[in-house]
């Protein structure tokens, strides 16, 4: 055996040797990250799933003990297409992955579905993006959201719709979907509350690019404003041809469609949108401005939405860890309604059905194609 193969086993054996130890001294948790990494929104679920790594990463390097024992977690990452039956199949896996918990799904048509699943695993789940009211009202104690609801969001476009802008009706749009139709249905109740003439009511679908059919009729009603529920992917050409028909009216829109990506979709009639968004603006969080840093460094591009909500949701479960002195996704379960925590996005406590206590809206318009913050309103 000449010098060169005895260096390249002692190499060797040095690396086996370095793997040993780690694998002894930590134990490896994993942590589900579930959202739309491919499709029409991959950009949102991305966002998503890079503030949950992010966490990941930090609390690593930091350095985790969990009952005396070193822990190292591990983001299980899988995407879901925003799909309900792939959201079914992705939440199995990670109950069989045997993770603790889980930082997804990103929409309510994938989050609702996929609750039950995790419900029947007991394993938590943390969503930073889901607003409709029905995925907290289903009784499962396993589910938990870091973001406010339908239930504000939509109240909230209305009543700027109504005392702000003094606009009297509203035709309204929806695509369909768990997110879509909840926002729009709720609009519409408080829009009529408040006195607003509802004129119409029509559905197009989550993959659609083409309403002019829709528009043109909306177009004969005359309206004041218009209402689309919907991600940006189809919001954004909505919007688009809505001003292309001549339709120079404003257009109220919620979370999913709140994003600098509606920019690039709908082009100068952007300007025509007032959005919400369930949360405070990144700059106004607590957080805000050292994750926007960390985040923008690590991954070479602005965090979008949800990236902070993510972060914080990775962070809650860890509190729940060292609260329980458990890696044991059962005692992290248990440990979850007693939360209280200061995160990136502020303070979190959970109510019995494990929405936020203390939520806010933040409304934005558009001017110069770039994105602005209106108001903040307590909810």
């Amino acid at each position: 055996m000449n010098s060169g193969t005895t260096k390249f086993y002692s190499v060797s054996f040095l690396f086996l040797a370095m793997l040993a130890s780690r694998s002894a001294t930590a134990e490896v948790v994993k942590i589900g990250s579930a959202a739309p990494t491919t499709g029409s929104i991959a950009h949102i679920g991305k966002d998503i799933e890079n503030g949950a790594l992010l966490a990941v990463e930090e609390i690593n390097a930091k350095g985790l003990t969990i009952d005396g024992k070193k822990i190292e977690l591990q983001l299980d990452r899988q995407d879901d297409a925003a799909d309900p039956k792939t959201a079914t199949q992705v939440a199995q896996r990670l109950v069989d992955d045997k993770v603790v918990a889980v930082v997804g799904h990103g929409n309510s048509g994938a989050s609702i579905p996929a609750s039950r699943i995790y419900y029947d695993a007991g394993i938590v789940q943390i969503s930073p993006g889901t607003t409709n009211p029905v995925y907290t009202q289903q009784g499962f104690r396993t589910a938990y959201r870091v973001v406010g609801t339908d239930a504000q969001l939509g109240p909230a476009l209305a009543q700027y719709a109504h005392e702000t802008q003094k606009l009297k009706n509203v035709a309204i749009v929806d695509d369909a979907t768990a997110y879509g139709q909840g926002l729009a249905d709720v609009f519409r109740q408080r829009a009529k509350s408040l006195g607003m003439e509802v004129l119409s009511t029509d559905e197009t679908n989550d993959k659609a690019i083409d309403f002019r059919a829709i528009l043109t009729k909306i177009k004969s009603e005359r309206p004041e404003s218009i209402f689309y529920g919907g991600m940006d992917s189809t919001a954004g050409p909505f919007v688009k041809q809505a001003k292309q028909l001549g339709i120079d009216v404003p257009v109220f829109t919620g979370d999913g469609a709140c994003t600098d990506k509606l920019s690039e979709l709908a082009g100068s009639a952007v300007d025509q949108v007032v959005c919400a968004e369930a949360g405070r603006d990144i700059k106004a969080m607590p957080g805000g401005k050292d994750f926007g840093i960390r985040y923008e460094k690590r991954f070479h591009q602005p965090a979008e939405v949800y990236a902070p909500f993510a972060y914080d949701a990775v962070y809650i479960i860890v509190d729940a860890m060292r609260r329980a002195n458990s890696v044991d996704a059962s005692k992290i379960l248990s440990a979850m309604p007693t939360t209280d925590y200061n995160g990136v996005t502020g303070k979190i406590n959970f109510d019995n059905h494990g929405d936020l206590q203390h939520g806010v809206v933040s409304l934005y318009d558009y001017k110069a194609e770039k994105k602005t913050l209106l108001d903040v309103v307590k909810m």
